[in-house]
């Protein structure tokens, strides 16, 4: 039966060379063995996982003849299912573990399909590869992935992915940590592969939370300590932790149990005296996970370890940003503060980075609520920290955000809308083109959702990729990614504009492309205009300066429907969204480079020559 290598447990870096990095993934750790007869998921305890997770299973099947001389082959890796790149969804995976309905298991893999990825290659074409280096088996795996083409992004038709490896731990550790990711493992990359052992040149370190509790409780059995917070003046289980302390701190702590403790079956209970801060990678109903003791908090009183403080901590906000005015409310109506508003921008810090890269913002800051004065910024202030980058373009320093710290500092100064344009720094060509689908009022909003559904049609019909979003007010927006320098701004306007005129040549009562709004009656105006170097449009997942704390919410192509209602998306519910169903817009960036750039020119050269398309 195979057993796995496994890691040790550090706190510290290898500071010496020979070491490579990577992601370690929050997961079941399994073998995929794979021949010409059979392929297994086995876990590392020996268990068939295979059942659970039908839809590897049958990706494999599809691969069977183009992978057939890489059989037998068995690699090591982790059963996950993906958030984001780098965050794992433990908790959905453990709930595919314990399903035993088969038609259950397959809606589930439908809805929130897994993935196996694979770091490590044990055997390839039959031959025992346990005995090459790290570095050797990597290179060999890697081949294995470009020859599969599945080195790249995972995605909805592809399920098994490849785990690359680092050199640099700091660049890698700063995106683990904007993704609330595990945590990394380092490999010495001259050893050989030790089945079996937990050995000391692989080394994990944990991306921890540290939340603060009360002890509260010692069970004298299994010699936990229970950990409590606050919920208003009621005390609530935070949960209990036995390892990471010295033995000094055990013994000590334990015999103040022992002295002053009022018995309650096997636990003893003392009043709420006691702060300590404990590693752990989750905190949920009570239950704490993976906790580690950190230290004892002399410093902090029992009634600042709060149910809110430890949602605040659990989202690892970046040290060297100091929040301030934490409790100031920015959204009246639903008395949404800027805390709550900063734990959003926590939440949604890997989402959204991607939409700012290399692109200069344009905010518009709130500093003291949506209903107050507001201003836009597009300059790098005097003030601003080092972690801001900047971009300088015809003697204007403008603003980058391309850090968690950067995406918090923002918020703290007020930022409630982030506006990007529609190109990146110094390229003259643009890299997406938007539709802005704006109907009259919110009860118009039915005639956004058909023509979204048209404008889909349409791009279906000529090959290209179409992404879906909310406006965060009253419409929707179309979002169409370019491969880098491939249109130029008037191609795309030309595009966008006979695209937009047949829109309204079919249905000049519903839909119109006229500037002055007086004009436009209860049509709804196909913004096309605005797709120009030098203008902007709302970033995906960014807030609005609505009532209703309502976000720019990327959607489902299947929930554009005559349910689908904006208000819905807010910065308290679409975290907890994207959690339970995914990001819709996963393939964004792989779809970029699929665009049909040449037939677009056809039909652009067509349309300028007065002809048809062949």
């Amino acid at each position: 039966m195979w057993k796995p290598m496994l890691p040790k447990l550090s706190e510290s870096v290898p500071s010496s060379g020979g070491w490579a990095f990577e992601v370690k993934y929050d997961g079941f750790r399994a073998l995929l063995k794979w021949t010409e007869s059979t392929i297994e998921l086995i876990s590392r305890n020996g268990k068939d996982l295979s059942p659970h997770f039908p839809e590897i299973l049958d990706f494999c099947r599809l691969w069977q003849e183009p992978v057939k001389s890489y059989l037998p082959l068995e690699l090591d890796g982790e059963i996950v299912i993906l958030n984001t790149p780098l965050q794992a969804n433990f908790s959905l995976l453990q709930q595919r573990g314990r399903m035993k309905n088969k038609i259950k298991i397959l809606e589930m893999a439908q809805r929130r399909s897994a993935s196996f990825l694979a770091f490590d290659a044990l055997m390839l074409n039959g031959e025992n590869r346990r005995t090459a280096s790290y570095e050797s088996r990597k290179k060999a795996l890697h081949i294995f992935f470009q020859d599969m083409k599945w080195d790249g992004p995972i995605h909805s038709g592809k399920r098994i992915g490849f785990v690359p490896s680092s050199d640099d731990f700091t660049e890698l550790w700063n995106e683990v940590f904007a993704h609330f990711g595990e945590g990394i493992v380092a490999k010495q990359k001259k050893r050989t592969y030790e089945e079996g052992k937990r050995v000391d040149h692989w080394l994990k370190m944990k991306n921890w939370r540290n939340v603060k509790g009360i002890v509260t409780g010692y069970n004298t059995k299994n010699q936990y300590y229970q950990l409590s917070v606050y919920h208003g003046d009621e005390l609530k289980a935070l949960g209990s932790v036995k390892h990471g302390f010295s033995d000094e701190e055990f013994h000590t702590l334990r015999s103040i149990f022992l002295n002053q403790g009022n018995k309650s079956g096997e636990t003893l209970l003392v009043p709420p005296a006691i702060c300590a801060q404990i590693h752990c990678l989750n905190a949920v109903q009570g239950e704490l996970r993976e906790p580690m003791f950190d230290q004892f908090r002399l410093d902090l009183e029992t009634d600042s370890c709060t149910v809110e403080q430890v949602k605040q901590d659990l989202l690892m906000f970046p040290e060297e940003v100091e929040i301030t005015h934490p409790n100031k409310v920015l959204w009246p109506r639903l008395n949404i503060t800027k805390i709550d508003y900063l734990m959003y921008l926590r939440q949604i810090c890997p989402y959204i980075l991607p939409f700012f890269r290399q692109k200069p913002l344009t905010l518009i800051r709130y500093p003291h609520g949506i209903h107050d004065t507001s201003f836009y910024q597009k300059h790098r202030a005097d003030y601003t920290p080092d972690f801001i980058d900047s971009f300088s373009e015809n003697g204007e320093k403008l603003i980058l955000c391309q850090n968690v710290s950067a995406l918090i500092w923002l918020g703290n100064q007020g930022t409630i809308e982030f506006h990007i344009p529609f190109n990146r720094k110094g390229d003259p060509y643009p890299d997406e083109i938007v539709f802005d689908l704006d109907p009259p009022s919110r009860d118009e909003f039915p005639l956004a959702v058909h023509a979204a559904r048209m404008l889909k049609n349409m791009c279906d019909h000529i090959g290209l990729h179409s992404f879906v979003k909310t406006s965060g007010n009253k419409g929707l927006q179309i979002h169409i990614p370019l491969p880098l320098q491939s249109l130029s701004y008037q191609e795309a306007r030309q595009l966008t504009k006979s695209m937009a005129e047949v829109m309204v040549q079919k249905h000049p009562d519903l839909f119109t492309i006229e500037r002055i709004k007086k004009k436009r009656g209860n049509r709804l105006y196909i913004d096309y205009v605005q797709h120009w170097k030098g203008k902007t449009i709302i970033a995906p997942f960014s807030a609005r300066a609505t009532d209703e704390a309502t976000v720019a919410a990327p959607l489902f192509w299947e929930e554009v429907n005559e349910e689908l209602d904006p208000t819905t998306f807010t910065i308290m519910t679409v975290p907890s969204k994207l959690k339970k169903d995914g990001l819709p817009w996963y393939d964004f960036e792989e779809k970029r480079a699929q665009q049909p750039i040449d037939r677009i020119r056809v039909l652009l050269n067509n349309q300028a020559s007065g002809g048809k398309e062949s």
